[in-house]
């Protein structure tokens, strides 16, 4: 968030963080290790909840990082065997939706881990998206869809403006990208599935 760290990601099993110099330099500060396959993509979490890491792996699984101090990171959460097959992508929501992280999936799934502050626990919810498999996830910022207020009538009380909701996008194998949206109630419905012109897309 501030461009003063970098994360990166390998097929040898391990995360790298690096601190980033203002005039461009860079060193390794933490090597992060904990997945038993390649590691495909991590994602930063919102600076408002800490220092914060998601990765995703070959092996099925979502681990949660976090530095605790300066160059000492411990596993928050270890989501293993969370998935049946490789989870190849993984992001971190906008934070006005908490701290929730998305992990596509070959199994054909997208898990969506929750953080309850209050239990300091993780909850996970599955939707069930491309059978072929899922290649990437991205959430839609904040704010990003506007739905005006109805203008308020005279001697009445203003109308209470629509809650914000969390939206996201996959990329399948079937060259196809799909909509989710996450109602009032907590529930995922998918909005649309236009198809697309290029092989195997990547969202982003």
């Amino acid at each position: 968030f501030y461009g003063a760290k970098m994360a990166t990601c390998s097929s040898d099993r391990t995360i790298k963080i690096c601190n980033v110099s203002a005039d461009g330099s860079y060193e390794v500060s933490a090597t992060l290790q904990g997945h038993e396959g390649p590691v495909w993509q991590v994602s930063w979490a919102h600076p408002k909840f800490g220092v914060i890491l998601a990765s995703c792996s070959f092996d099925g699984s979502v681990l949660i990082f976090g530095e605790s101090r300066p160059r000492e990171w411990t596993i928050l959460h270890q989501a293993r065997q969370l998935h049946e097959s490789s989870v190849n992508g993984v992001a971190f929501c906008p934070h006005e939706f908490g701290l929730q992280c998305a992990a596509a999936s070959s199994d054909g799934r997208v898990s969506i881990l929750t953080h309850n502050p209050t239990q300091q626990t993780w909850s996970v919810d599955y939707l069930q998206d491309c059978p072929m498999g899922i290649n990437a996830v991205s959430w839609a910022p904040a704010g990003a869809y506007y739905k005006p207020t109805p203008a308020a009538v005279e001697g009445e009380e203003p109308p209470t403006p629509e809650p914000e909701l969390a939206r996201l996008v996959t990329a399948g194998c079937d060259n196809s990208l799909r909509f989710w949206q996450c109602t009032t109630t907590g529930e995922w419905t998918q909005q649309s599935v236009p198809q697309c012109a290029s092989d195997s897309p990547n969202a982003h």
